[in-house]
């Protein structure tokens, strides 16, 4: 046997066993990318408008870099973090309680960092599930949650959100039999890709939900900070009875443009982030102490997230007034960098859009356009407003181009 098909043999049945690598599937955003690149090749002359890029588009405030560069300059800050600093974890604290209004959170118990959120989210069902547990997902979301439940051999129980009711998942609909063996439960407000909010009535039946059903949620945070039109940021961990029943995550990446710094933080039931911290423990060595610093600095100057979303709340404004002119149906969110917009059914008398991926697919190659496509909870795509532009001016000139290059259609809604 050639060491190539031995090794092929050996691959876990998570991952697609012997199979794996032979799969004919293109995942979405590689088909996003081949198609952006099909495009510039046959207009290289014509600019492509990316909408569909989910990070900032801005570098980290000019604080916040220079409190790195003095930190990682510092003989003391050079060795392992482990489970991270006291000076990253306090900040944390305040922050959840200027913010966020969140009290009584114990900075040495309730509180660890992580090397973004992703990683805290891949590790959390290493403390919880067996095989033959569940968790509850929502779909649209983000998957990593579920994709380490199932590597567990656990099994994922997907709740749809739905524009009727909007975009919250029906809790009550869960079977009985699912929520008696489920232990976790995965939320994420502002959501991506909807742009939805959660309100204090909806997380409070959270916690009742899940105190019914012994299930621990987990609430992942990274756009709450990005809130508009005078709508507080909310906490799930600001409800009565949260930290009771499960943790939050939170990340510099979106609300302070730290994408790459990968930091970020789990807050909650001080058993849930013990046993998170001796994961992770068996997992990585800590983020460098000098981005913990630098993170801490941050998050006690969050007058440097309510600027960033200053600029995504106008951008949004803009980008629903131009949609909605040409005959979209947009609703500008509560919070998040994301604009949720369900798809047209086609072109009168022209090409048909059976799908929200059809309709993404059109906008790159036919107007250079990048988008998003979500299906899995009906026909949409996503807009980020996290697009290239320097200044008001550009952002302007940005969406104009976007109203001009759709007004030369006419779409089927």
């Amino acid at each position: 046997m050639s060491q190539e098909s031995y090794i092929q043999s050996l691959f876990a049945e998570r991952i697609g066993g012997s199979n794996y690598g032979k799969g004919t599937a293109i995942y979405k955003f590689e088909k996003i990318k081949r198609a952006k690149a099909a495009a510039r090749k046959e207009h290289p002359d014509v600019e492509l408008l990316d909408l569909g890029v989910g990070e900032p588009d801005e570098m980290a405030d000019e604080g916040i870099v220079r409190k790195l560069a003095e930190e990682a300059a510092k003989p003391e800050n050079r060795g392992y973090a482990d489970n991270g600093i006291a000076e990253f974890k306090e900040a944390a604290a305040r922050y959840l309680k200027n913010v966020f209004g969140v009290e009584g959170i114990d900075a040495d118990t309730e509180i660890l960092h992580s090397i973004g959120s992703k990683p805290a989210l891949a590790m959390l069902p290493s403390c919880f599930i067996n095989p033959g547990d569940v968790t509850i997902m929502t779909v649209p979301g983000y998957p990593v949650l579920g994709t380490h439940t199932k590597y567990l051999g656990g099994e994922v129980y997907n709740v749809q959100l739905t524009k009727e009711n909007n975009f919250l998942p029906d809790l009550d609909s869960i079977p009985a039999d699912i929520c008696q063996k489920a232990k976790l439960l995965y939320l994420n407000y502002p959501n991506n890709p909807t742009g939805a909010s959660a309100t204090e009535a909806f997380f409070a039946k959270v916690v009742e939900f899940a105190k019914k059903h012994d299930i621990v949620v987990v609430h992942d945070a990274p756009y709450s900070a990005l809130t508009y039109d005078g709508l507080k940021p909310l906490s799930f961990l600001s409800v009565p009875g949260a930290k009771e029943v499960g943790v939050e995550l939170h990340s510099l990446s979106k609300s302070y443009n730290m994408t790459g710094w990968r930091i970020g933080f789990i807050a909650g039931n001080p058993l849930v982030v013990k046993a998170f911290g001796d994961v992770k423990d068996n997992n990585d060595s800590g983020q460098f102490i000098a981005i913990q610093k630098a993170a801490a600095y941050g998050l006690d100057n969050p007058q440097i997230t309510e600027k960033i979303a200053e600029k995504y709340s106008r951008r949004h404004d803009m980008l629903v007034a131009a949609l909605n002119e040409i005959g979209f149906t947009a609703e500008k969110p509560k919070g998040s960098f994301f604009l949720y917009v369900e798809a047209p059914k086609g072109i009168e008398g022209g090409q048909r859009f059976e799908s929200g991926e059809d309709f993404s697919q059109y906008l790159i190659r036919e107007k250079l356009i990048s988008t998003v496509p979500w299906d899995d909870a009906g026909r949409f795509v996503r807009f980020s407003v996290t697009f290239q532009a320097n200044g008001e001016e550009e952002e302007k000139r940005v969406i104009d181009e976007i109203k001009r290059r759709l007004t030369d259609v006419k779409f089927e809604f």
